[in-house]
C-alpha cells in the first residue's frame, strides 16, 4: 500500500467523516422520535453527508497509487467515530444528547474540511478544490443548524 502525503490522509478522514456521519444522523434521528422538524433536518443531513460521501469516492480516481490507502484512512477514521458516538450516546440518551454529540462531530467535521482546503491551497489539486468548495458550505450550515436545535432543545428541556 502505497505511503500517504498528509493532504492524502485528510482526504482519507474527510471521506470517513462522512460516511460516519450517516450513521450519526440515523442514530440521533432515533432519538429524536415524535420531532418531525428535528427529523426532517437529520434527514438533510443524512442525504447531504451520502452525497459528499459519493462525491468523496469519485473523486478516488484522481489519486491512482493511493486509491486503497486513502480508503483505508477513511474506514479507520470512521470506525474511530463510530466508536465515539456509541461511547457519547449510551442507554438512556435522549435528542439533546444527540444534539450535543452532532454539534461536537460537525464542528470537527469542518474543521477537517478547512484544513484539507488550506492544505490544497499549495497543493492545487483540481479534485480537492472541488470537493472542498462543494463541502464547506454545507459543513458549515450542519454546524450551525445543529448548534441552534442543541440550545432549542436545550431550553425547552428546562422550560418543562
Amino acid at each position: 500500500m502505497a505511503e500517504l502525503e498528509p493532504i492524502h490522509e485528510k482526504y482519507g478522514e474527510v471521506l470517513g467523516l462522512a460516511q460516519a456521519a450517516q450513521t450519526a444522523t440515523d442514530r440521533v434521528a432515533k432519538l429524536a422520535e415524535g420531532e418531525p422538524e428535528v427529523r426532517r433536518l437529520l434527514e438533510r443531513m443524512h442525504e447531504e453527508a451520502g452525497e459528499t460521501r459519493r462525491r468523496c469516492e469519485d473523486g478516488l480516481s484522481a489519486f491512482e497509487g493511493r486509491k486503497t490507502a486513502i480508503e483505508e484512512k477513511a474506514r479507520e477514521t470512521r470506525h474511530e467515530a463510530e466508536q465515539m458516538l456509541e461511547t457519547y450516546l449510551g442507554g438512556d440518551s435522549d435528542a439533546l444528547d444527540g444534539f450535543e454529540f452532532l454539534t461536537m462531530a460537525e464542528a470537527g467535521e469542518l474543521g477537517h474540511w478547512e484544513i484539507l482546503h488550506t492544505m490544497n491551497e499549495r497543493a492545487g489539486d483540481a479534485t480537492i478544490r472541488e470537493l472542498t468548495d462543494f463541502a464547506i458550505p454545507i459543513q458549515a450550515r450542519h454546524f450551525q443548524d445543529v448548534r441552534e436545535c442543541s440550545l432549542r432543545l436545550a431550553r425547552e428541556e428546562v422550560a418543562a
